[in-house]
């Protein structure tokens, strides 16, 4: 077993996010890449704002965890992509929080970017980390074969897009003091929330190379940690204070949105945490003891407290 497995999980999860923190600030900084003219300064502070502004960087730490399977988490390569990834999971906070979405005044404790800067700022700034995690995949410092980089971008295309986050949000949009139903409720679930995270667990087996079949077993575990991830968010925002969480709470129930929580209460939402967790362990049977981070991960995510 590795060294590092006996450290305790925030341990990990804080080195790593330290790891991912560094690599966005790098990418972030002002000098313009071959091909670009000039980087606005003001939209520049508008992007580090939406991304440098802590948080857990779980969605990278899984990008690094699921590539250390297959011996490549040390690989510049698996964390150029977590940092992609982190880039396209704040660019959807940066314009879920404007006013026409969820109209938020706080991320992470903080005011969020277009109360710190303005709505087309947000709206630029958030333009700016979508399109810059396909130029971060891409380049030819992320060094993958060709192969896998297209398969990541395709993959990170249609996890953020139409078919998942984006698509996502707009259902979660037209719920708004509307009937959903647990199969409804599900799907707009495992495309706004759970499309990235069962992304950031192919995409450590796709820089390791696995086969197909490894691939397929991971995003299975991400489609299982991403609905116990929205599983203990909704129970947050009936449980939590908006102090405690960094953000605003019971803003679906004021909307009138339907969440498995509140359609079924919080002790049925905790028996389902536990069975994701369960569920989510018998998926990493096959990797044995080197999956044990992953097996912690998906305790982290049904325990979380904010």
């Amino acid at each position: 077993m590795d060294e590092t497995t006996t450290l305790p999980f925030d341990v990990k999860l804080a080195a790593s996010a330290e790891l991912v923190e560094n690599t966005l600030r790098k990418l972030l900084d002002g000098r313009p890449l071959e091909g670009e003219l000039y980087r606005p300064e003001r939209l520049l502070k508008a992007m580090r704002h939406g991304v440098l502004n802590g948080g857990k960087r779980l969605r990278p730490f899984l990008v690094l965890e699921t590539a250390a399977l297959f011996d490549a988490s040390d690989d510049t390569a698996a964390l150029r992509v977590a940092a992609a990834l982190e880039c396209v999971h704040c660019y959807s906070l940066v314009h879920d929080d404007l006013p026409a979405m969820d109209d938020d005044d706080l991320r992470r404790g903080k005011p969020t970017v277009h109360r710190a800067f303005d709505e087309a700022a947000a709206i630029l700034a958030g333009d700016g980390l979508l399109t810059y995690a396909f130029d971060i995949v891409s380049a030819v410092e992320t060094a993958l074969p060709a192969e896998a980089k297209l398969a990541l971008v395709n993959k990170l295309a249609r996890a953020a897009g139409i078919g998942g986050m984006a698509g996502g949000q707009a259902l979660d949009l037209a719920a708004e003091g509307g009937n959903l139903d647990e199969e409804d409720i599900l799907r707009l679930q495992a495309m706004k929330t759970g499309a990235l995270i069962r992304f950031a667990c192919e995409a450590g087996a796709v820089i390791g190379n696995a086969q197909p079949a490894d691939i397929e077993r991971l995003g299975e575990f991400g489609a299982a940690i991403g609905l116990a991830f929205q599983l203990a968010d909704d129970l947050l925002d009936l449980t939590a204070s908006s102090e405690a969480m960094g953000k605003a709470t019971g803003k679906d129930a004021a909307a009138g949105k339907a969440t498995l929580a509140s359609l079924n209460g919080i002790d049925w939402t905790r028996r389902q945490l536990d069975g994701l967790v369960a569920q989510a362990g018998d998926i990493l049977e096959p990797f044995g003891e080197r999956a044990e981070t992953l097996r912690q991960a998906a305790r982290f995510v049904a325990d979380r407290q904010k």
